[in-house]
């Protein structure tokens, strides 16, 4: 089991997705990498895919499900969030106190100006008076606890692929895991409309070297179809010849 403070190891993700699969939610704590909720405990409910994002582990806490990187969470121990047992011995007796009068002032001065009308004695000024008041106390409500806001998780990256590979050009596209289309032959002058959008030197060399090469075999194909071709049309004029 990994410490509080460095997270879930690839054993332990092993072991709450299994545990996931058997029905089970399982605890974890929050570490010092998850910020302010540190200590805090919660359940894994899903674990989503790795290769989409780093924060794979969903977990419920009060009423929030978030995700989380592994880093952000450890397996909580054993007997965490139990509520501790309810002793069963009575309590003594006790005797009723005899309660007598207790007289306690608490006052927070606070100082409240009225504009009431007075006069200065020596001036003959109405000035506003000043009352001062008893005013109570006020309790400091405890700050919220601020909540990790989840990442919005964006679509899974596409891969276009244009090869040449045995005198064909192919294309193929896959979006994250899913296979979008199969490699399928595409026509030099397709491909080439393909390259001339990637502007790139190394790239247009490349495919201008590939070209020149499928030109040259191409030519001595058709000189040597040339030279079989004359050959038969001489032998069709010897037999006619003959004939």
């Amino acid at each position: 089991m990994g410490a509080a403070g460095q997270g879930l190891s690839e054993d332990e993700v092993r072991g709450i997705r299994e545990a996931l699969a058997a029905g089970r939610k399982p605890k974890v704590v929050f570490t010092a990498a998850a910020g302010q909720i540190a200590g805090q405990l919660g359940q894994v409910v899903e674990l989503t895919d790795p290769a989409e994002s780093d924060e794979f582990v969903v977990v419920r806490f009060g009423r929030d499900e978030l995700p989380f990187s592994p880093a952000d969470v450890a397996v909580a121990p054993r007997g965490a969030g139990r509520r501790p047992a309810e002793s069963k011995v009575e309590p003594a007796p006790v005797e009723p106190a005899v309660v007598t009068p207790e007289f306690v002032l608490d006052r927070v001065p606070q100082q409240r100006r009225e504009e009431q009308p007075g006069r200065d004695e020596q001036s003959g000024r109405e000035e506003p008076r000043v009352d001062e008041t008893v005013g109570s106390k006020v309790e400091a409500k405890p700050a919220r606890r601020a909540v990790k806001a989840a990442k919005p998780k964006g679509p899974a990256g596409l891969t276009v692929t244009l090869a040449y590979a045995e005198g064909e050009w192919t294309v193929a596209a896959q979006q994250g895991g899913k296979v979008l289309a199969k490699p399928y032959v595409l026509k030099p002058a397709e491909a080439l409309r393909m390259v001339a959008l990637v502007d790139v030197p190394g790239v247009h060399e490349a495919v201008e070297q590939i070209l020149a090469a499928e030109r040259s075999e191409a030519e001595r194909q058709a000189e040597k179809l040339r030279a079989e071709l004359a050959e038969i049309e001489a032998r069709l004029a010897e037999l006619r010849e003959a004939g």
